[in-house]
Formats: C-alpha cells, structure tokens, sequence
C-alpha cells in the first residue's frame, strides 16, 4: 500500500478535504491519512510514498523532516530543498531570463544589522547606497515587501522618497524588496498544479481580503492561453508541484507579480466554492500520479529546469 501523507499546521478545510477526496477514488493500493510523527532518525524511511506539505516553511522541524523523507525516496510536494533556496527576488531575477514581464524590482540590505553582525560584516556595502539610482530605476509610487515570505505580511506602498525612508526604519532586520508599482486594469491569481494543470482566478488584491476573489474580469481564450503559458513557463523553471502565480495586466500585458507562493492559500471560505473544489480535485489527481509513479529509494522529486540545466551544463535559458 503506497501513503499520501498530508502535512498541515492551523489550517483545516483544504488538507481534511485533500484526504477525504483521495481515499474516495479508490485508486487500488493508494491512501491517504495527515501525516503521523513519533520519531524522526537519520536515513531511515518515513512510510510515505507522497507528502503534501503546506507547513513546514513555518516550522524548520518538518523542513528538516522532509529533507530526510525525500533523501530516502519519499516524493515530497514541493521539493524541500528548492523551496528552502528560492525566495521572491530570485524569482524576479529569473523571470527576466525567461522572458517574463515582471515590475522593476531592487533588493534591499536590512535596515537594521542581523543579530550576530556588525558594521565589520557589511565590508563590501557600500554606504550610502545610490538611493538617487535606485529611486529613479523603480520610481513612485513603489511598494516595499520582504524578499521572503508571503501572506501580505510587512508590504508597505511607498510614495515618495521620504516616505520611502520612514517606512524602511520600521523593517528591522528584514531584507526587503522596493518594487515598481503596476497599475492594472486587470489581475488574475493562478493555481498551478504539477507544472501542468493551471486555474486562473480573478483577483482584486485592492479588495478587503475576504472579497479579493469576489472580482469578475472576463478573459477571452486568447488571453486565458497567454496567461496560462506564462504559468506553466514559470512553474516548470522553478519546478514547483504546487504554486500560484499573480499577473497584473498593464496595457494588455501581463506582469508576475507575486509568484514564490508554495503553500498558497486554499481555504474554502477564502477562495470560494468552486476554486476550492478545483484545488481539492487536482492536487487529489495528482498526488495519486506521484504515488503511482513513484519507486522505493529512488529520488522522486520535481526538479526545476533551472536546476536541470544547470547540473548538465546546459544553455539555462
């Protein structure tokens, strides 16, 4: 019997939902429980030949978990390792690579010196930064996010300059992004699942949050299809099993806005019936997918392109 195990923290509809959705299949040789932790030793298999995971960026213990599960053949959903390496900056930089339109982005040092540091460690920063440049490549308004992270959590709109340097003192020892503001006449949040099954939500990231999905903007094929591509391109280069992407259109063009999301929100009451049983039904299928692809001992990971390309010394983009 192969186990889909599902890791979840607070949260309850999705990953409750998850489990009862797979084992209804009845998909020979194939089940589903939350997964169950007694002991954690060194190399040793966990039982599970997929684990779902939608916690353990939170809680370094189940990371470390994962990591050990992967080595010994479990295929973990997202990939453990790329996920701990990825954050949003990256992402940005990628996308540049792979034609992708994203806004103007810098990354920024923390405005406070990390614990354990001091003005010795930052030999190499140059003080003061070229704000003048920096300030001119992005321009106002502009908004300032944690380079890591999500959830809209620490995201400030900037203004000017001197709003710019108010805000930045309230971010400690956060290592933040200031970003070009994209004034959309339309935005869409995209599931993506597998680097192949794509649901493309409309979005209104300007709404209360519990009506950010309540927006109706209306794609026509043409521009589903384009949006969709983008998705895909991105998803397979990150190799992420389970992500969503956000574009804004500008002017008819599509701008990745916010794409680092591995444990993206999937709750019911926040993203609606229908939304929510998409996400329940294709995670289910392809969870299933990996279990029956999957091979005792063997790496059973999703390994992005950019990984792939660059461990065979190939063109990576």
């Amino acid at each position: 019997m192969k186990k889909i195990g599902v890791l979840y923290g607070k949260e309850r509809s999705f990953p409750e939902a998850l489990v009862q959705k797979i084992n209804s299949m009845q998909v020979p040789g194939i089940m589903a429980e939350p997964v169950r932790i007694d002991k954690v030793m060194q190399g040793e298999p966990c039982g599970y030949a997929v684990i779902f995971d939608r916690i353990s960026h939170d809680v370094p213990f189940y990371r470390a978990y994962l990591k050990n599960a992967a080595l010994t053949g479990t295929a973990v959903i997202n990939n453990p390792f790329w996920w701990s390496a990825d954050e949003k900056f990256f992402n940005n930089c990628l996308a540049t690579k792979i034609e992708v339109p994203v806004p103007k982005t810098v990354i920024l040092p923390s405005r406070k010196m990390p614990a354990d540091t001091s003005a010795d460690s930052f030999s190499n920063l140059s003080y003061p930064l070229d704000w003048e440049g920096i300030f001119n490549y992005v321009g106002f308004p502009a908004y300032m996010k944690p380079h890591a992270g999500g959830g809209w959590k620490n995201v400030y709109k900037i203004t000017d300059m001197d709003d710019f340097f108010s805000k930045y003192a309230e971010t400690e020892e956060l290592v933040m992004l200031l970003q070009e503001e994209i004034v959309f006449e339309e935005y869409y949040r995209c599931y993506c699942v597998g680097g192949k099954y794509v649901k493309i939500m409309s979005y209104e990231p300007r709404n209360p949050h519990h009506l950010r999905y309540a927006a109706d903007f209306r794609p026509d094929q043409k521009k589903l299809k384009m949006l969709e591509d983008i998705v895909i391109r991105i998803n397979q280069y990150l190799g992420y099993d389970f992500n969503t992407v956000e574009l804004a259109l500008r002017n008819g063009v599509p701008y990745a806005i916010d794409f680092c999301n591995p444990a993206p929100d999937a709750d019911r009451a926040s993203v609606g019936e229908e939304n929510f049983a998409w996400v329940v039904d294709t995670v289910a299928t392809y969870a299933v997918e990996k279990a029956q692809h999957h091979k005792d001992g063997m790496d059973n990971l999703t390994w992005g392109e950019y990984i792939k390309k660059s461990s065979s010394k190939q063109k990576l983009y």
